[in-house]
């Protein structure tokens, strides 16, 4: 015969109430840290392109290091063009390839790139940029996948280098670039390259803990299944006095 250990109502409900707090709370904790790592992977891929524009003084100087978290932010410069404009190939707009006119614009003793527009052919009229400027233009990092130049000596680019760029002008280039909101004369608006992307490390530390209290939760409800199953499970009831069902136990 078998007997089961069925635990009582109170105890029965007691842990089954106490193993859906424990997941619920585990659940909220872990939905808590998970929001934390999104929040903080969307303020770092803030899209800036649309706020008010600063004084590109305000967000670097000349000798600074470009500012990532700042990347798409507009900043407005005031002027004069120098020679040493070149054109930037294997740019699209709308899906059609061209060309981007970049022109030094200098600012107080040192030059910032800027990228007056973008043209379906490189027109040396549409590259000329003289005189005084006071533009707004949204901040950009220069390339850095070392394209080989297949013709040094013209003046198509295929990227935006300042290390390339600087030997075409006589002062100091800051380390960024800028896509001007109005293009240029003859020329069509150029689209930004980039806009802020999240690290892949970004906010893990909340990801992991929210990861944890999942586990804990799960933890906890194999655990309650786990006692109900071993307090509800038969055994043998050897007090009877039997060890098959009619034949005694051998004395």
């Amino acid at each position: 015969m078998t007997a089961s250990r069925r635990p009582g109502l109170l105890t029965d409900l007691g842990a089954a109430v106490l193993a859906l707090v424990l997941v619920a709370i585990a659940t909220m904790l872990g939905k808590w840290q998970y929001d934390a790592w999104q929040a903080h992977r969307d303020a770092e891929a803030r899209d800036l392109t649309g706020i008010t524009p600063v004084p590109l003084t305000d967000v670097m100087g000349s000798d600074d290091r470009f500012p990532a978290p700042d990347l798409g932010r507009p900043v407005e410069v005031a002027g004069e063009w120098l020679d040493g404009g070149f054109w930037v190939d294997d740019r699209e707009l709308d899906g059609e390839a061209g060309y981007w006119a970049v022109a030094p614009l200098q600012v107080d003793d040192s030059a910032v790139l800027v990228v007056r527009g973008w043209a379906a052919e490189p027109d040396p009229a549409l590259l000329q940029a003289t005189g005084d400027a006071d533009l707004t233009g949204w901040l950009q990092a220069p390339d850095g996948s070392l394209v080989t130049d297949a013709d040094p000596s013209d003046d198509v680019f295929p990227e935006i280098r300042v290390a390339d760029a600087v030997q075409r002008v006589d002062v100091d280039l800051y380390s960024a670039y800028l896509v001007a909101q109005e293009p240029a004369e003859g020329l069509r608006p150029a689209e930004l390259e980039a806009l802020p992307s999240p690290s892949r490390f970004t906010g893990i530390r909340n990801l992991l803990y929210a990861l944890e209290w999942w586990v804990f939760g799960a933890f906890a409800a194999f655990i309650w299944w786990r006692w109900r199953r071993d307090a509800t499970a038969p055994e043998v009831a050897e007090a009877l006095g039997t060890t098959e069902v009619g034949q005694p136990t051998p004395r």
